[in-house]
C-alpha cells in the first residue's frame, strides 16, 4: 500500500540519495524496510537566507504495512496514497470532419487527446516545422530579416517553443498531471513531475514538439504546415468547410481553433464574418535584464550553490490611487532576451531560456495592466491597434532593423551612477528615451513599481541592470466569446481555444484548455454516434 510523506527537508549540500534514510529516521522503521520510494514535490525555502532549505514530498511502501496504518491520524504529514484510477477514454468513431488551427499547447493537446478516443483531425500551422523554424527565428536574430510566418510567434510548438518553457498553472487542475506526463513520455525532463516550478527549457521543448508531431502521424493525423487560415465558410449557421492560403478549400464540420495571440490576420477575418468578438485587458511593458549572479545573490543571500537552480523572482505592486498594477511577468533565470516580432515594421521582446538555464543573464519583463478603455476604441480589434501602434514606435526608436530602444535602468529611473548599456537582445539594442515608446501611464506606473521592487529585492535598482523594449505580446488583447459547451457564442462548430482565444495564459493552461475542448468534442460525437 503507497503512502505519502510531507515536508522532508533536506540543506543544498544534502544528495537525494539521503531521502530513504531520512524517511526511514522519521518513521523509525529499518531503511529496508522502504520499497518504491519516489519524489511527488520539491521545493525550494530561501525565506531565512542564507539557509536555504530543499523541501520534499514522497510517496513509499512498506513490506509491511500495518504499524504504519495505525499511525496515520497522529502523523500530519504522513497520508495512505490511494492508488489512482486510469483515465478512461472510450473508443469514438465518427465521420464528422475535425480541422485545429494552430500547432502550439492548445492545439497540440487537442489534438493528443482527441487520439486517445481514436479519433484523427487535420492539423494546420501556417509556420514552419520547428527544424525550419528554428533555423528562420535564428536568421532573423542574426540579420534583423523577419519571415512573417515563421517567427518566435509562428511555427510548430507556438510562442512557448521560444520562451523558458515554464510548466507552472495558477489553477490546480488535476489535468495538469496529464500534460506533465504526456511531455515527459515525450521526450520531457521526468523531474518536471514532481518540481514545484517545473519547465522544460527551449531546447529540450523543440525535441519535445517533433516527437508529438510523430505521434500524431502515426495515429493517422494529417499535419500541413505552411498552411494559414484566411476564411471561414458556413452554412445554415455552422461551420461546412475552411479556405487555406487564400484559395484552398477544406471540409471542416468541427473547427478547433488555437492560432495564438498573435494571429490578428485570424481575428480580422472573423470580424469580418461577424463572428462575435470582444475586447480584453492585458499588460504590456519593458523586459529588465540583470546579471544571473546578481539575482542568485538576492534570493539565496549569496552565492548559489551548484545543487541550487538558477535564482528566480516574482514581485508585484499596485497602486491603490490610479487602480495600476506593476508586476514581472515569464521571469527567465539563466536566459537571454530575444526579438519576437511578427509583423513588419514593429518590435516585441520576450525571455527565453535553455533547459540548463546557464547563461550568465537573468530576465523579466515587467509590464503594467493595460484596461479596454485605454485602447482608444470601443471595436473588438482596439487592442490590436493599440498594440501595433506602440511596437512600430518602438521599432522607430529602434533605428529599424527590429534593434530595441533600451536604458540603463538607473538612467530610466532618473537616478545617479548610469552604468554601460550592453544586453543580450538579438538582434540588438539602441540607446533610447523609453518614454517615446509606451504610454506615459505606462512608464510612470512602472517607475512607482521599480522603486518598490527594489525595497523587496535589495539590490535589485542597480546600474549592472538594463531595460528593453516592449514587451507587447503577454496575452490577447482580443477574447472569442464561447459557451458552456466551448463553442463559439455566435458560430456552431466554432471551438475557439488557448491564449489566441483568450482563455489562457501560457504553456500548462493552454494545453489544459485544448484537452477540454478535444473531451468536449469526444463527448459530443459519442453521444450523437454519427
Amino acid at each position: 500500500m503507497p503512502f505519502i510523506y510531507r515536508n522532508l527537508i533536506l540543506s543544498p549540500h544534502d544528495g537525494e540519495d539521503r531521502l530513504p534514510a531520512l524517511v526511514a529516521g522519521q518513521l523509525g522503521v529499518p531503511r529496508a524496510a522502504l520499497c518504491d520510494l519516489r519524489i511527488l514535490r520539491k521545493g525550494i525555502d530561501a525565506r531565512r537566507k542564507p539557509r536555504i532549505k530543499l523541501i520534499y514530498t514522497v510517496s513509499f511502501s512498506l513490506v509491511d504495512d500495518a504499524p504504519l496504518l495505525a499511525r496515520l491520524t497522529h502523523e500530519p504529514d504522513l497520508e495512505w496514497q490511494p492508488e489512482p484510477a486510469p483515465a478512461l477514454f472510450p473508443p469514438v468513431r465518427s465521420p464528422q470532419r475535425i480541422v485545429i488551427v494552430g500547432s502550439g499547447p492548445a492545439g497540440l493537446f487537442a489534438a493528443l487527446r482527441l487520439a486517445e478516443y481514436g479519433l484523427t483531425a487535420t492539423l494546420i500551422e501556417r509556420g514552419q516545422p520547428v527544424e525550419q523554424r528554428s533555423l528562420d527565428v535564428q536568421k532573423f536574430w542574426k540579420t534583423g530579416l523577419l519571415d512573417p510566418e515563421s517567427n518566435v510567434q509562428f511555427g510548430e510548438g507556438g510562442a512557448g517553443t521560444f520562451s523558458d518553457g515554464k510548466l507552472t498553472c495558477r489553477s490546480k487542475d488535476p489535468l495538469g498531471a496529464w500534460v506533465l506526463e504526456q511531455m515527459a513520455g515525450f521526450g520531457a525532463p521526468p523531474e518536471i513531475r514532481y518540481l514545484a516550478k517545473p519547465h522544460i527549457g527551449t531546447d529540450r521543448l523543440r525535441t519535445v514538439v517533433s516527437a508529438m508531431r510523430l505521434h500524431l502521424l502515426e495515429k493517422g493525423f494529417a499535419i500541413r504546415f505552411g498552411c494559414r487560415l484566411t476564411d471561414i465558410v458556413t452554412a445554415r449557421g455552422a461551420v461546412s468547410s475552411i479556405v487555406v492560403n487564400d484559395g484552398e478549400e477544406l471540409p471542416c464540420d468541427l473547427l478547433v481553433l488555437a492560432s495564438g495571440h498573435s494571429a490578428r490576420d485570424t481575428y480580422e477575418m472573423l470580424e469580418r464574418r461577424n463572428v462575435p468578438l470582444e475586447r480584453k485587458a492585458f499588460a504590456m511593458g519593458l523586459r529588465v535584464e540583470h546579471p544571473q549572479a546578481l539575482i542568485d545573490r538576492i534570493q539565496y543571500g549569496g552565492p548559489r550553490h551548484p545543487s541550487l537552480p538558477a535564482a528566480d523572482y516574482a514581485v508585484t505592486w499596485n497602486n491603490s490611487a490610479t487602480g495600476r498594477s506593476a508586476y514581472s511577468f515569464c521571469m527567465c533565470p539563466g536566459g537571454v532576451v530575444i526579438g519576437g516580432a511578427s509583423e513588419e515594421g514593429g518590435v516585441v521582446t520576450n525571455g527565453m531560456s535553455g533547459q540548463m538555464r546557464d547563461t550568465p543573464f537573468a530576465n523579466s519583463a515587467l509590464v503594467v495592466n493595460v484596461a479596454p478603455e485605454d485602447f482608444g476604441g470601443p471595436d473588438p480589434l482596439a487592442g490590436v491597434r493599440f498594440q501595433r501602434h506602440w511596437e512600430h514606435q518602438a521599432f522607430l526608436a529602434g533605428g529599424g532593423g527590429y534593434h530595441a530602444p533600451a536604458s540603463n535602468l538607473m538612467g530610466f529611473m532618473g537616478l545617479p551612477g548610469k552604468g554601460r548599456l550592453s544586453s543580450s537582445y538579438r538582434p540588438g539594442i539602441v540607446e533610447a528615451d523609453l518614454d517615446t515608446v509606451l504610454p506615459r501611464f505606462i512608464t510612470q506606473t512602472l517607475r512607482e513599481g521599480i522603486n518598490e521592487f527594489g525595497r523587496k529585492l535589495r539590490g535589485f535598482v542597480t546600474a549592472e541592470a538594463v531595460l528593453v523594449g516592449i514587451e507587447s505580446r503577454t496575452s490577447a488583447p482580443v477574447r472569442i466569446p464561447r459557451n458552456e459547451h466551448y463553442e463559439s457564442v455566435g458560430l456552431a462548430g466554432l471551438y475557439p481555444v488557448g491564449e489566441g482565444a483568450g482563455y489562457a495564459g501560457g504553456i500548462m493552461s493552454s494545453a489544459i484548455d485544448g484537452i477540454r475542448i478535444a473531451d468536449t468534442i469526444a463527448a459530443r460525437l459519442g453521444e450523437t454516434g454519427k
